[in-house]
């Protein structure tokens, strides 16, 4: 292996994770006398392009060519006068091209100059003995009782320092390789448009999480969502309900990734558009979101939800929890209280009605609302964190503030669960100021 060789090893990984040594092959010498000339004939006359040219740490240029499709390189190596491989310019290199049209190819490359040293003509492959092939330009050998493998048009050309190749197009072997390589191509292609796709979907979902957070004099709040994926289905949201009144709003929808969140996206579009009507009826708000998530989705698919209502000058919370897990409302003394369900899941049942809570919120009390992403994170024994310890770790942090409060939570989840998050994790933390 030379140095440009040496300079350019690497290592692949393998859908494992496992990184296994990278192996191909990577360049075929070719002896020519000027680098310079030989590059312009590969590339204005044979309509290669270049692979490498640059200078190597001894001062040598390395010059590389590649076929259009760029599945080989020649290496474009000018010996010394002196050396051994001088005397190797000008003869045969073994380099087999292969193209779908042979005398197209002839026709085409002619013009520009190339020297062919002969017209494509046709050959094939036939078996002489059992254990070896023979390859033949006469028909005639064709006519006997050994049986061609396949057939193909050879031609042999020059380049400008009379090293010659070959130029054949062989049958089925052809075909089933370009066959190959067009579904590599059209793999890789719907790869990267579905990478493209899913990155615009992680940015459009982005943009539908809150992005401005309503003042109010009595309560400070924060929210986050960090998908186990590029996009998903939770959801939470913040609403100016005007009359000093702020929405709170966590969700969670069936299923995963693209699906769950378009889903999302509906859901969180029912909510923003119905949100009007929740000052006075709460009730007539889910009512109606419900209703447009059932017309709106496939049958199967539901949501679960929490929606609070927060009277910044009474500093009451009135919510309904429709087949949420319950929010944890810790009071200043320690106590802890769950709210619970006070309706079933939304877009399962198209007659459906919710129930009313309400909570006093006094200086001091945290407010936290959570999806499973959190609770069911499990560590190395497969333990869930829990409603326990998400409590405990409220507890004991209770005096920082919401968005230092909802970073520790984070990170307590994220330690206990140091292998790969499986779900989201979503969290919203209030806290009623001291007076």
């Amino acid at each position: 292996m030379n140095e440009a060789q040496s300079q350019s090893g690497g290592a692949s990984a393998t859908g494992s994770g496992k990184q296994e040594p990278h192996l191909r092959i990577h360049c075929v010498n070719v002896f020519v006398r000027d680098q310079e000339r030989s590059l312009r004939f590969y590339l204005e006359q044979l309509g290669f392009h270049v692979a490498f040219d640059t200078r190597l740490q001894s001062g040598d240029r390395w010059v590389a060519v590649s076929p259009p499709d760029g599945t080989a390189i020649l290496s474009l190596v000018a010996p010394k006068p002196t050396s051994p491989e001088y005397k190797l310019i000008g003869r045969s290199t073994h380099v087999v091209l292969v193209t779908e049209d042979v005398a197209g190819k002839f026709r085409e490359w002619s013009r520009r100059g190339v020297h062919f040293l002969q017209t494509p003509r046709l050959k094939r492959i036939k078996y002489e003995r059992p254990q070896e092939a023979v390859l033949t330009a006469d028909p005639a050998m064709l006519l006997g009782e050994q049986t061609p493998i396949w057939g193909g048009v050879f031609a042999r050309f020059r380049d400008i320092d009379g090293n010659s190749f070959s130029l054949v197009s062989f049958d089925e072997i052809t075909q089933a390789l370009e066959s190959q390589r067009r579904a590599t191509a059209q793999k890789q292609e719907e790869e990267r448009r579905s990478a493209q796709e899913l990155e615009i979907a992680t940015q459009v979902q982005a943009r539908l999480f809150p992005q401005t957070l309503p003042v109010l004099a009595s309560l400070e709040y924060a929210g986050t969502c960090i998908q186990a994926r590029k996009v998903g289905g939770d959801y939470y949201d913040f609403l100016d309900l005007g009359g000093a009144r702020l929405g709170l709003v966590i969700g969670d929808i069936s299923g995963k990734g693209i699906a769950a969140a378009l889903l999302m996206a509906n859901l969180q579009a029912n909510v923003r558009s119905q949100c009007a009507i929740a000052v006075d009826q709460p009730q007539r708000l889910l009512r109606s979101v419900n209703q447009l998530f059932c017309e709106n989705t496939s049958e199967g698919a539901f949501a679960t939800l929490f929606f609070a209502e927060y009277d910044d000058r009474a500093k009451r919370l009135r919510y309904a929890n429709c087949g949420h897990l319950p929010a944890l409302l810790l009071r200043k003394d320690g106590t802890v209280e769950g709210l619970h369900s006070t309706a079933t899941v939304l877009g399962v049942f198209k007659e459906w009605d919710c129930t009313i809570g309400e909570r006093q919120l006094q200086p001091g009390d945290t407010l936290a609302l959570y999806t499973d992403g959190i609770t069911e994170t499990y560590n190395d024994a497969e333990e869930e964190f829990g409603e326990g310890r998400l409590t405990e770790a409220l507890r004991l942090n209770c005096r920082l503030s919401s968005t230092q409060l909802l970073e520790k939570v984070v990170t307590e989840v994220q330690r206990y669960s140091p292998r790969e998050q499986h779900d989201d994790i979503t969290l919203i933390v209030a806290k009623c100021r001291e007076c």
